[in-house]
């Protein structure tokens, strides 16, 4: 026996795709000239894949302020703050955010993960219930099983089946459950029944965490999310998200409306023995932050590139996720033709990303595109043009189905 003969699954698969001469996962990126252009595998592409909503991560003004930092402050923090101490921007950023979602503070985080899985196995413990969408990041499941709390998954998007699973609870999980959801969902892009379960943590006492990692910048009136878009951040209790998506960045965030969250600051161990955030990416993220509340243009044009492909793609027979978002989802019959059509699309200069079972929600194979503020109405159509001349009408592709994995 060794400790390797675990990966021999994996290893077998990355052979098949080695076999196929395609390798999806991974992809060397050799050149980045733009928000929404670069060179993949030795081929010139628009990128359709990189979740950069905003298109911020060439922004002028969010690399001068990078160029700055890394000019006066160095190139790392070498340290946690903890144990170091934090850097001015560390707490401006901090005080920034707490003010954008008008909270008493907010907690910043080293990477997305590190926010959402800190926050879940920190604030919850043995004796707490956490209720948890089936669809939900890897990063939320990873809290979770750090908690050593009660693990329910609830149906995805499924508020009845909630209310069911809080019932069961002793006094409904009043004051000791955590419910988790998102706002958007990563793979298909469909958005969290919001309102109707804010309702039920209310009637049962629960506290509710919002991931806005794919919905940060992209809804809501300034860009707060669907927690500003339905009108429910009263009922929220804590938000998590990431500078990585809309931000043009890296590290992630936690912000609630109890002060009570300071305190996960000396407990949250992905906080505490993390290196900080390096002051060059601070920075950038404090001047996208602005960006993002004064400039609703690019929301506009965000979502005008996404309601064109989205209905292109519908009526040219691909079966997509349930309604319009950034990330498009094109449900694939299989593996084997999931990976072909990617390695088309990079030979036709369009970048996607590829999502195999068991990764994805619906069992079958996915083509996920991510569509930016950036993205030129030319440039839509040319991803357009190449994910129809993919042959959608024949692809007899997967439906979603009504539940995600089965549930105990």
């Amino acid at each position: 026996m060794s400790i390797f003969d675990k990966f021999q699954d994996i290893a077998a698969g990355i052979g098949e795709l080695a076999g196929l001469g395609i390798m999806p996962f991974g992809a060397e990126i050799e050149q980045i000239s733009s928000a929404t252009e670069g060179v993949v595998l030795g081929h010139p592409v628009i990128l359709a894949g990189t979740n950069n909503y905003l298109g911020l991560t060439f922004d002028p003004d969010c690399v001068q302020a990078a160029r700055e930092a890394l000019q006066v402050q160095g190139t790392g923090t070498t340290g946690s703050r903890l144990a170091n101490g934090s850097y001015a921007g560390h707490l401006a950023l901090e005080r920034e955010l707490a003010q954008f979602y008008a909270t008493p503070s907010a907690i910043v985080f080293s990477t997305g993960f590190l926010a959402t899985m800190g926050a879940v196995s920190t604030l919850t413990g043995p004796g707490d219930s956490i209720l948890i969408d089936a669809d939900c990041h890897a990063s939320i499941y990873e809290g979770t099983r750090l908690s050593g709390a009660e693990v329910i998954r609830f149906r995805h998007n499924n508020p009845e089946d909630l209310e069911r699973r809080l019932h069961r609870l002793p006094r409904g999980g009043e004051g000791s459950t955590l419910v988790v959801v998102e706002g958007i969902y990563s793979m298909l892009g469909d958005r969290a029944p919001l309102a109707e379960i804010a309702a039920l943590t209310r009637q049962f006492g629960a506290y509710l965490m919002v991931d806005e990692a794919h919905s940060l910048g992209v809804l809501g009136a300034t860009g707060r999310g669907l927690t500003e878009e339905l009108g429910v951040e009263d009922a929220v209790d804590f938000i998590v998200g990431t500078f990585s998506k809309s931000l043009g960045a890296v590290g992630g965030f936690c912000t609630s409306r109890h002060p009570e969250l300071e305190l996960m600051r000396y407990s949250a161990r992905s906080y505490i023995f993390s290196a900080s955030l390096v002051p060059s990416v601070v920075a950038s993220t404090r001047v996208a932050l602005r960006i993002l509340r004064e400039r609703q243009d690019l929301r506009e044009r965000l979502w005008g590139n996404v309601n064109h492909l989205y209905h292109a793609l519908s009526t040219a027979g691909f079966r997509l996720g349930p309604e319009p978002s950034p990330v498009i989802a094109m449900m694939v019959e299989s593996k084997d033709q999931a990976l072909v059509w990617w390695r088309r699309l990079l030979e036709q200069g369009v970048y996607v990303n590829v999502v195999l079972p068991p990764a994805t929600p619906t069992g079958g194979a996915l083509l996920r595109c991510s569509l930016s503020a950036a993205h030129t109405e030319d440039q839509v159509e040319r991803i357009r043009e190449a994910l129809c001349g993919l042959g959608a009408t024949d692809a007899r592709a997967w439906a979603p189905q009504a539940d995600s994995a089965p549930l105990a």
